[in-house]
Parts: C-alpha cells; structure tokens; sequence
C-alpha cells in the first residue's frame, strides 16, 4: 500500500508539474475537498457496518484521549530534539512540531507574527510530515502497532490521512484516529503561540 500512495503523489505531481494548466490552481481547493469528502464519506461507511464500534468507544472512554496527548508531546518534543541541530532556538524549534502536521495553520500563524523564515519551514515540515505518513502509516501498523500508526498523521488523521490509517488498520483503530485528529486540529492554535512566546 505503501508504494501505492508514494506512486499516486508523484503521478500527481508529474500532472501538476508537465499536463494540468495553471488555471487549474483556483479549482484545486474545490476539486481536492470533493475527493476528501468521497473518501472520508467511504471510511464513515467502513466504521458504521461495524456495529459494536460505539460500544468500543464507550469502553475504550478517556483512554482515547492518551493517544492525541502522546502524538502532541512526541511532535514537539522530537522537533526540540532535533532543533540544535539545526541551529535553532528550542522555542522555534518547538513551534515547527506544534503544527502538527497542520501546515496551512502553523505556517500561516508564524506568518502573521512576522516570522517568515520560521513559517516557510512549518509549512515545508508539516507538508513532508503529512506526504510521510500517508506513506509510512502501513509500515508502522504492520511492524509497531495500529495504535501507533496513528502517530505520524498527527492533525491529519481526521481528513487526509483517516482513510490510510483505516486500510491499514481497521474501524476502531479508525475512530480513535478521526478522534485524535480533531483534538490535535483544536490544539494546534492554542499550543502554537503560547511555545512561541517561551
């Protein structure tokens, strides 16, 4: 599956780069949230022919909650680990793994700050870390866990990288993965600035 979702990248990107005119690019959005909104509408299907998935939820209660903290403190952690090595201050390099994969929020809010520089790199991090996932999702499931495999998504494991995580997965893996995406999506612009101003 994996080689699936690298090739379907560089074909789009092959498209995007030599066929597509840019025209295009104003319709991009439109046409890019219909076929989110397809997959996403397939993965509810998959999750609602289960019919204990609620009681899963249920019993499974707070504990879900775990998964969306773990995902927030090895996001930024990992990125301060990283950071002197970059050469960069341990609160901007906290801010690049606060985005959480959100790289149009995270980059657009360092932005605004007048961080250009630190917002390029958001943006260029948080959209390598969601093409990574889509493509290491299977790989972590199969030899470290399906819990686990929803660690590289981060916020995306609500939208983009919900039906990858499910596939590879299956629907209450999926569910805990749309719950953690949504609770990482709301975290992001809290946790965000409040790093930025350590």
């Amino acid at each position: 599956m994996s080689l699936s979702i690298l090739l379907a990248v560089l074909s789009g990107v092959g498209m995007g780069y030599f066929f597509l005119p840019i025209t295009i690019l104003p319709s991009l959005g439109v046409i890019i949230d219909i076929g989110l909104m397809v997959l996403l509408f397939f993965v509810g299907i998959d999750i609602g022919k289960q019919k204990g998935i609620f009681g899963v939820i249920k019993k499974v209660g707070f504990r879900a909650l775990l998964v969306p903290l773990a995902v927030t403190i090895g996001s930024i952690l990992g990125s301060i680990l990283v950071g002197p090595m970059l050469k960069m201050k341990i609160n901007e390099a906290g801010v690049i793994g606060a985005g959480l994969g959100w790289y149009s929020l995270s980059s657009t809010m360092l932005l605004a700050e007048g961080y250009v520089e630190l917002s390029a790199l958001a943006f260029l991090a948080n959209v390598f870390r969601e093409i990574s996932a889509l493509i290491i999702i299977p790989l972590v499931a199969k030899y470290f866990g399906e819990l686990e495999a929803i660690a590289p998504a981060g916020a995306t494991a609500m939208d983009t990288a919900l039906p990858v995580i499910s596939k590879a997965t299956g629907p209450q893996v999926s569910v805990i993965a749309f719950i953690t995406g949504v609770l990482c999506t709301i975290i992001v612009p809290i946790i965000l600035p409040i790093i930025l101003n350590l």
